[in-house]
Formats: C-alpha cells, sequence, structure tokens
C-alpha cells in the first residue's frame, strides 16, 4: 500500500512519465542505456555493437557468449529512439523469437521504459516504438515493411527462403540487419555471407574469449560433446555437416567459371 495521498499519487505518476519522455528524448548514449538496462559491464566486442550504426551485422560467437543480450539491448534502444520504423525479432520458430523477445521486455522493465501495450509477440512503448517477434514461416511475415532493425537469431537454422524473404524489408528504411548464431555447417545464408557477403560487419568471439564461461568448464565439455561439436558450439567452427558425403572445399574446386555449359538437345516423350 502506497503511504502517499491521493493526490501526491498523481503527481508522482505525473512526473514519473514527464521523467521518461525527458529521458528519451535526451537520447543517452548506448553504453549509459544498457547500464540503466542492467548490464554496467560490457565486453569489448558488445559496447562496440551498441555504439556503432554499422548496417550488416554478423555475430559469430560461441554459445553463452552475450549475442542474444546484446542484440536485445540493440533492439530496445532503436524501437526507443526510432519510434517510426518497427523492431523485428526472427528466429527458426516462433519460440525462439520469443526467448529474444523476452530479454528486450525484461531489459525495458529493469529500465522503468514505459510500455503502453504488450501481448506474447508484441511490445508497444510509450511514444510509439515497437518490437515484435515472428514466427519461422515465410508466408506469413511479408505484411511489414518500413524496418528499422531486423534481428535474426539462430541465423545458421534459418531457412535460405525466409531469409531472401525478409530483407526486401530494410530497402526504403535503410534499416540495419544483425544476423546471429553458432555456425551449422558450412551451408546456407549464414555460411554464405560469413565467407563471401559483402559489406557486413563480422565478429567472431569463441568460448575461450568469453571472461564468464570458465576454461575448466570448457575443457570438461569438449570431453563430453567430442571435438566435432566443441569446434561448432564453442569455437565458431564451419565444420561439414556429420551426414555431409563430400567436403565443402571438394564440391566448390569442382567447379570452374571458365568452362562453357553444355548445349544438350531437349528429348521429349512421345
Amino acid at each position: 500500500m502506497s503511504l502517499l495521498a491521493p493526490a501526491d499519487r498523481a503527481e508522482a505518476v505525473a512526473l514519473e512519465a514527464v521523467l521518461r519522455v525527458a529521458w528519451r528524448r535526451a537520447r543517452p548514449d548506448p553504453l549509459a542505456f544498457a547500464a540503466r538496462c542492467g548490464y554496467p559491464h560490457l565486453d569489448p566486442w558488445q559496447a562496440d555493437l551498441l555504439t556503432s550504426r554499422r548496417h550488416q551485422v554478423i555475430l559469430n560467437c560461441s554459445r553463452q557468449s552475450g549475442k542474444s543480450t546484446t542484440s536485445a539491448l540493440l533492439a530496445l534502444h532503436e524501437a526507443l529512439h526510432r519510434p517510426s520504423a518497427p523492431v523485428l525479432l526472427l528466429a527458426p520458430s516462433l519460440r525462439q523469437s520469443r526467448e529474444l523477445f523476452l530479454k528486450v521486455k525484461e531489459a525495458a522493465r529493469t529500465a522503468t521504459i514505459g510500455i503502453a501495450d504488450e501481448s506474447a509477440e508484441r511490445v508497444i512503448l510509450e511514444g510509439g516504438g515497437r518490437v515484435v517477434c515472428l514466427p519461422g514461416h515465410e508466408a506469413t511475415i511479408r505484411g511489414f515493411s518500413g524496418v528499422g532493425l531486423l534481428v535474426v537469431d539462430e541465423a545458421s537454422r534459418v531457412s535460405d527462403d525466409l531469409y531472401y524473404a525478409v530483407r526486401p524489408m530494410l530497402a526504403v528504411s535503410g534499416g540495419r540487419i544483425v544476423l546471429l548464431s553458432t555456425p551449422f555447417g558450412r551451408r546456407g545464408f549464414f555460411f554464405k555471407e560469413w565467407d563471401e557477403g559483402q559489406g557486413w560487419h563480422r565478429v567472431a568471439i569463441t568460448a575461450e574469449q568469453c571472461p564468464r564461461i570458465p576454461a575448466e568448464w570448457l575443457k570438461e565439455e569438449r570431453a563430453a560433446i567430442g571435438e566435432w561439436w566443441y569446434r561448432q558450439e564453442y569455437g565458431c567452427a564451419f565444420v561439414d555437416t556429420l551426414d555431409q558425403v563430400f567436403r565443402y572445399e571438394d564440391v566448390a574446386a569442382a567447379y570452374d567459371d571458365d568452362v562453357e555449359p553444355l548445349d544438350l538437345p531437349v528429348f521429349r516423350s512421345a
């Protein structure tokens, strides 16, 4: 029960609303914003991501390295200071995108950012900023446009069709895109963008580079799950998949751009 009289409570609520608007308009620097959200101590790569305005970023980072938390902070900051352009969170499944979405809402509540409306898949901040989490189905997400930031979580598991369907949402708004994942073999758009994509800022953080993961635990984990899984989940390595018959290098070496394709006759059935 509040100890304030009704009039005083109303005045306090009104003052809090004014302070929130003033703080939003002040556009605090992203590091101060992260501290307000409960993250005063960031790794150098996390601080760089939050303070940069790069349009295309790939985070090839170990499990438990902090990539999801950093992306959630980036999403919330973007929605707060660019309310006219929605922020979209995409993952292979709705359950996975909701996990990232929960981090966004938790950071908003920690920072006492006003929420005008919310549901299991969307939050609207006071001032109009929107963060929406999406299912991993290309047919159900085509209605969005003018997107300010697109965050693709577990990107190595997202289908190529879905990725190429969402990219046009950034065309008019000049919005940004962040892909975050551990590798999943030498295949799919995540590997292709990392290996040969143009205009990407690439960040690779292995488990050994994360100060919060004990070296002894990693040693035990390596013995428990084996070298192949360890290199992929903790070492950021794009290793050949277990069911792959030929190595990626061997398949790529079989192609020759200088060889003209054969002009074979077309046989039609009678």
